[in-house]
């Protein structure tokens, strides 16, 4: 497995990251402990975790997966494991952190904390990129970058990245970091796939042009791009029971990725997988892998054979031709998740 720098920092990690948010939910401790073993042994040494974790979110099982990972962690050369967690933040749109005090900020005080709390679950004395899970603009970026600066001078964490940034957000961190010589953030961990490819845009030349690697999740769109929606909603899906059983927040989330463009995308990618002999889940990671600004594509799974399907994009190079057949849906059906691809298709 290709091996890849975060963004300027020393840290290097292969071209695919195993995601670990199903820990403690749809994968009980053995099945996660299995994940991560056939995860390893296919030469996956990078793993991404959350102190929120696992989704969706419930009070109950905030820190499960991390605790889960750590057992997991403990049993292993330590140095040879890359290991990603993040602190919540307070929550945008359908994520929601159920802490026990209903609160939550990202200021000197809760940084310092959540990091002491997930290395202590990840039994661990340091994390290699400890990340913001959801921003919180209405802090003082110096505040921020000053803290998770405390945590890599005191040898806690090696790296620092976000997650779910806007541009702007990413430009305005950089920039204080910059000015108040503190820590850079390295990586972005936004969503990307085949049905929401506006990392493409302005987000891209961020990277390129910051030395800021991008760590895509969902590459395979909540499991829309396997093509298990195609038909309706599968019983035991994800998005199947935030459609028929989840809060309002999940409903709006769920309808997002499971919609008539987003599901035709799906159908045409899947004739383009089939006429070069492959599943359109190894086609999703491949494309998602084969660009210039992402380090490592971040992918989950609830079986080893799910996992496996994922693996099939390890040494896969999509040609020139498949990638422009692929750009030809993306013009006719433009931004399939989005509200703006919404208009411009009616």
């Amino acid at each position: 497995m290709q091996q890849r720098r975060l963004g300027g920092s020393g840290l290097t990690v292969s071209d695919i990251c195993m995601g670990t948010m199903t820990f403690g939910g749809s994968c009980d401790e053995a099945l996660s402990h299995e994940i991560c073993d056939v995860a390893l042994d296919a030469g996956i040494n990078f793993f991404d975790a959350a102190e929120i974790y696992p989704v969706p979110p419930q009070k109950e099982t905030v820190g499960v997966t991390e605790e889960i990972f750590g057992s997991w962690l403990a049993k292993q050369p330590r140095d040879a494991i890359t290991v990603a967690t993040k602190i919540t933040g307070p929550g945008h749109g359908w994520f929601a952190p159920p802490v026990r005090h209903g609160r939550t900020t990202i200021d000197r005080h809760q940084i310092l904390r959540s990091c002491d709390d997930s290395l202590r679950r990840l039994k661990t004395d340091y994390i290699d990129l400890y990340q913001i899970h959801w921003p919180d603009h209405g802090m003082p970026y110096e505040e921020v970058l000053d803290a998770l600066t405390h945590l890599k001078r005191t040898g806690k964490v090696r790296v620092i990245g976000c997650s779910n940034e806007t541009c702007w957000g990413l430009m305005k961190s950089l920039w204080a970091a910059d000015l108040h010589d503190v820590e850079r953030y390295q990586t972005v961990q936004n969503n990307f796939s085949l049905i929401n490819r506006r990392c493409e845009n302005e987000l891209a030349q961020v990277c390129r042009r910051e030395n800021v690697s991008l760590l895509p999740y969902s590459p395979l769109g909540g499991g829309v791009l396997t093509g298990k929606y195609n038909d309706g909603p599968p019983p035991g899906a994800r998005f199947t029971d935030y459609l028929t059983s989840g809060g309002e927040r999940q409903k709006r989330m769920a309808e997002r990725f499971v919609n008539e463009r987003t599901i035709e995308t799906t159908r045409r990618l899947m004739k383009i997988a089939e006429s070069i002999g492959v599943s359109v889940t190894a086609l999703s990671v491949a494309w998602s892998k084969q660009h210039d600004f992402v380090a490592s594509t971040i992918i989950g799974a609830t079986t080893v054979a799910q996992l496996k399907e994922c693996l099939e994009a390890d040494d896969l190079i999509l040609d020139a031709e498949t990638l422009e057949r692929i750009d030809a849906i993306e013009v006719e059906i433009p931004y399939p998740m989005t509200e703006d691809g919404l208009r411009r298709l009616s």
